[in-house]
């Protein structure tokens, strides 16, 4: 019987009263304030500020990066940085949320869509754009978060932002479904990138899978497991090593 090692993390040094900056791959469903309360409480008893730059959706995966003590006040720097995801898309219908939180509320028939159709509508959205926030964002109008005034059916009006869409590759194209890789700006939602993908065909799509794949110089595959993270650092603790 073949003996599988198992593949066992190497963690560097951590010096997080000073500051630490790590790479974290968030689960699905898991908040990015989810990820950044579980490192805060690994940290325990040290009284120390941790904070995560760019949020990803609960239904989006990928690099989140936390940053903890004096490096806290880099956030904003590593957080303006470019960013790249990895995702599908699903057109002949949108739901209100523009992905998986809400159900489907309107369908359309894609027979007539080709690929050369999905191609160049692929281009047409390269370069600067003014794109509208989804209702069911993170945003704060009033002091509230904008999904929950949507979660109540309150309509909120929402100004347009310019972003920037510096790539927009079409990866595989298997109706509905439709793979995507993008290198966008910061600030950019790309659940109403596919959105307005749909309206440009005349048609419909929402976001059905997400993953941040690289923010500035940073890159996922140099990410660790939440879990396994926490558990090292609360090992680091036990053993006054921090």
């Amino acid at each position: 019987m073949d003996i599988i090692e198992e593949r066992k993390t190497e963690f560097p040094a951590f010096n997080f009263i000073d500051g630490e900056l790590l790479l974290v791959n968030k689960p699905y469903r898991w908040t990015s304030f989810d990820v950044v309360s579980k490192i805060r409480n690994s940290l325990k008893p040290l009284k120390l500020k941790v904070g995560h730059a760019g949020t990803l959706d609960p239904l989006a995966t990928g690099l989140l990066i936390i940053c903890t003590g004096k490096l806290t006040k880099k956030i904003d720097d590593y957080q303006a940085q470019e960013k790249e995801y990895t995702g599908t898309m699903v057109l002949g219908a949108t739901t209100p949320s523009y992905d998986l939180e809400t159900e489907v509320n309107e369908t359309f028939a894609i027979d007539a869509i080709t690929e050369t159709d999905i191609y160049l509508t692929c281009q047409s959205f390269i370069g600067e754009i003014a794109q509208f926030p989804p209702a069911f964002s993170a945003l704060k109008v009033d002091g509230e978060r904008v999904y929950n005034k949507a979660r109540r059916g309150e309509t909120v009006e929402l100004k347009a932002r310019e972003i920037t869409i510096t790539s927009f590759e079409i990866t595989r194209i298997e109706l509905p479904e439709v793979d995507f890789k993008v290198v966008c700006s910061k600030g950019t939602y790309i659940r109403s990138l596919v959105y307005d993908f749909g309206r440009k065909l005349n048609n419909g799509a929402y976001l059905s899978r997400l993953r941040r794949t690289r923010s500035g110089d940073f890159c996922i595959e140099k990410a660790f497991e939440v879990m396994e993270l926490s558990g090292h650092i609360k090992s680091l603790r036990e053993h006054e090593s921090l």
